[in-house]
C-alpha cells in the first residue's frame, strides 16, 4: 500500500515584527502628542458640552490656581497684565488669546480679563474640556 503525503498550501500571516510596528507607533503618537502644544501650562479646566476650533494668530493666557499668570509660557505680573496684552498684540490684525483658567478660580477673575479684552478689542476665547 502506497501512501501519499498531502502537499496542502495554508495560508499563514507573519505577525513577528507587527510587536515592533505597533511599539513604534505608540511612541511616535506619545511624542507627537507632547509637542503639538507646547505653549501650554497645565491646570484643571472647566467642562462645556462643545468645542470650537480656531484658526488665527493665537496667543495663551493661563491663570493657575495661586493666580500666578502665564502668557505664552512667561510669567507675567497681575498688575501690568494689560499693558502686557497690549505690548503683544501691538501689529496682529484680529488678535484671539485663548484664555485657560483654573476651574478652581472665582468668576470675578474672568470677568475682569473679559473686560480687559474689551478695553482693548482682542478677542478673548476660554479654554474648556470636553466632557461631563
Amino acid at each position: 500500500m502506497k501512501l501519499r503525503k498531502k502537499k496542502q498550501f495554508e495560508a499563514e500571516v507573519a505577525t513577528s515584527s507587527l510587536n515592533d510596528i505597533m511599539f513604534f507607533l505608540l511612541l511616535f503618537f506619545l511624542i507627537i502628542s507632547t509637542i503639538a502644544n507646547p505653549n501650554v501650562i497645565k491646570v484643571l479646566l472647566p467642562k462645556a458640552e462643545k468645542s470650537q476650533t480656531l484658526n488665527k494668530k493665537q496667543f495663551s493666557l493661563t491663570v493657575k490656581e495661586n493666580k500666578e499668570y502665564y502668557f505664552d509660557r512667561e510669567l507675567i505680573d497681575a498688575t501690568n497684565l494689560e499693558q502686557v496684552l497690549k505690548e503683544k498684540t501691538t501689529g496682529v490684525e484680529d488678535p484671539t488669546i485663548v484664555l485657560r483658567m483654573d476651574a478652581k478660580l472665582n468668576i470675578q477673575e474672568l470677568v475682569d480679563i473679559l473686560s480687559i479684552g474689551t478695553r482693548l478689542k482682542i478677542r478673548i476665547v476660554m479654554a474648556t474640556q470636553v466632557g461631563k
